[in-house]
This record gives C-alpha cells, structure tokens and sequence, in this order.
C-alpha cells in the first residue's frame, strides 16, 4: 500500500471506528475522522492534555475502577491482546477496544471507538408516534360513538340493545390500549439497553434463582401481564402449557429480567401454534455448570431462510401464519440482549411445520466453595 501511496492516515480515516493513538510520554500522535466526529470539541482537550484527558472523559459516569479506562490499559499492555471497556457519550454506553502496539522504538496504546447504529431507536419511535396517533384518533371515537349509544338511545331501546351495541367499542378501545401499552413497554427496554442500564439492572439484580420455585410463581401470575394481544382468540393457553423443573437447580440471574424474556418468548410459542397444541418449558443443569431452560411448542415453526433474522429488530417472519398475527417484531431482539446482560446465551432450533424450542442458558449459581449449589437460596 504505502508503493501505491496510501498512506495510514488515509487507511484510518477509512475506518468507521474512531481511533486515537498515544505513545508512551501519553502523547496523542494520531487521530481519525471518525474520533473528530464522535468526540467533537473534546479532542482538542485531548489534543492537549494527551491520556490524561482521555482517562478523564472515558472515566465519566464510571464508578467501579475495575470497568475505568485505565485498568483496560493495564491489562492491554499486560496480556497484548486487546481489552474491551465501555464509555458514555450522550448518554449512550458506547463500545470500546484498548490494544498494546509493541514497535522498535516504542510502545503505542490505541483505542477504537464503535460507532453505534441505533436505527431501532429512530424506527421505534416513528413507530410510537403513528401508533399513538391511530390510537387516539380511533380512542376518541369509539367513546363518542359509546356516548351517542347512551345519550341518543331510541325510546323502543333496551338495556339489553344497549348492552350487546357498548361492549363492542370497549372491546376495540381495549386492544388499542393493550397495543399502546406494549409498544411503550417496547420503547423503555430499548432505551435502557441503548444507554446500558440493561447491563447495570442485570448485575445490580442479580441473585440466586431457585428454578423450580421461580417457575410455579411466574406461572401463577402469568394472566396478570395480558400476555396476549386481545383480539387474538387464542382460548386458555394456560391449560396448554406444561413445566417439568427439577427442584434443586439454581440459577444465577436477574428475576424480573428473566421472567420478562420468557413472557416473550411464551408468547410467541403461543401465537404462532395450533390452540390444541401444547407447550413445554425444561430446565436442567448442564455439563458445563449452566442452567438451560428450554420453551418447546409444536407450531408453525420458522422457515430455514428466516433463520438469520428472528434476533434482529423489526423483522418478522414471512410466513402466512405468523404475518396474520399482531405484532412489532422486537421483542426477540431485545430478549437475547437481556439475556446477554445476565452472562447468559439464547437460540432456537426449529422445523417448520413441526414446531421450535427457545433455548435459554444461563450460568448456575455456585456457593462460596465454588460448586453448583442445589439446596440453599441465597
């Protein structure tokens, strides 16, 4: 490259990463456009002051030395691979690599900052507002034409007519409220894991989760959380959902995390399989000192072309049946990042045609010895 005249300037201002490299006096020797777009005035600071200002800027809102800029750099330098930390830059958790660039004559540090794509934020909220709108257009309405029911009611007209022409509307007001509530529900999770405190909930939450008795709870109060959406006649899926739970396994997890991503991912089994049709819930402790949790229906399945899409937002599947059903597309995206935020893994297997498991694997909880406890709760 340098034969043909492209220089490392011109490589790195190709980069969407932003870059700044220090030399071991703590000297800023090298920056890229993405680093003068993503920092802005603030690198003329650093221009400046050299790694001290950095350490200040990516130090902001950080309270844990283990997660500052600093201790990224020590283990950089130590372990010559590259470090992941993270920064705040309008209040958004910003992804980050530190790396160690051993050369003859010095020592270089460099950092690359991600330049998060956060289109789901802006397609949600167009989203929101169309949303709100036809609900409030469509809200209003209803309740006129309930007024006008009662206010204009025909001498010959009953309280039994009345009641069969009123419940109608009530029924149609109350799937724009169920649509809106959970949109709005959809809204909050994404926010919170744009700005990170996802991941800050997750650990601050975090504790022993007695699986079983975990499991009968959630169950228990499942109807409270309208799970789902009112104008699908889905009858009492309650009845078609069957849980076999070990009693001493235990989970290492945030509960209410948890009981979030699984109201989703029932959900779905839900909507998209036969009323007759039943489904299971699994859990089991793994080889690897994990806990598994697996969501196994006998539905439509997912087709092997949709494969790649089903964690990515505002994605559904083309398939006849699943496009029929109300829906946003979302709620699997922001699953597998909340799953991710309590150290934990999720995929499916499916067939179409036959059915899919949602598989959940979160680490098991270990006692002070270091061994999966079984017995006691924290």
């Amino acid at each position: 490259m340098a034969n043909r005249g492209l220089g490392n300037q011109i490589v790195l201002d190709g980069l969407s990463q932003g870059v700044l490299i220090f030399d071991s006096a703590n000297r800023l020797i090298q920056e890229n456009a993405a680093a003068r777009t993503l920092l802005g005035t603030d690198l003329k600071l650093i221009r400046s002051e050299g790694w001290v200002a950095a350490a200040v800027l990516f130090n902001t809102r950080m309270t844990d030395p283990n997660k500052m800029v600093e201790t990224a750099r020590s283990r950089a330098l130590d372990s010559r691979e590259p470090v992941r930390f993270y920064v705040y830059r309008s209040g958004e958790r910003v992804p980050c690599w530190i790396s160690a660039l051993h050369a003859e004559d010095d020592t270089y540090v460099m950092i690359s900052i991600e330049t998060p794509d956060w289109a789901a934020i802006s397609e949600i909220v167009e989203k929101y507002l169309e949303e709100v709108r036809e609900v409030v257009t469509a809200t209003r309405g209803h309740a006129e034409l309930i007024t006008q029911s009662v206010t204009r009611a025909k001498p010959t007209d009953t309280v039994e007519i009345l009641g069969k022409r009123i419940p109608g509307f009530t029924r149609l007001i109350d799937i724009h409220m169920y649509r809106m509530h959970a949109l709005t529900d959809l809204m909050e999770r994404l926010e919170r894991i744009r700005t990170g405190k996802m991941r800050e909930m997750a650990q601050k939450n975090t504790r022993k989760v007695i699986v079983a008795d975990f499991m009968e709870d959630f169950l228990e109060t499942l109807d409270e959380h309208g799970l789902v959406d009112p104008e699908s006649d889905t009858g009492d899926y309650r009845k078609r959902i069957r849980s076999v739970i070990p009693q001493k396994i235990a989970a290492t997890a945030a509960p209410d995390t948890l009981a979030q991503v699984l109201r989703d991912v029932l959900r779905n089994a839900i909507m998209y399989s036969m009323r007759a049709s039943s489904i299971r819930i699994a859990a089991y402790a793994t080889r690897d000192n994990a806990v598994q949790i697996d969501v196994i229906d006998e539905g439509y399945g997912i087709r092997a072309s949709d494969s790649e899409r089903v964690f990515l937002p505002f994605t559904r599947s083309r398939q006849p049946q699943i496009m029929g059903e109300f829906g946003y597309g979302l709620s699997l995206y922001l699953c597998k990042n909340e799953v991710e935020a309590m150290n934990g893994r999720i995929w499916f297997e499916s067939e179409e045609g036959t059915g899919t498991t949602f598989s959940i694997k979160l680490p098991g909880w270990h006692d002070a010895s270091g061994l999966l406890s079984s017995l006691k709760d924290s």
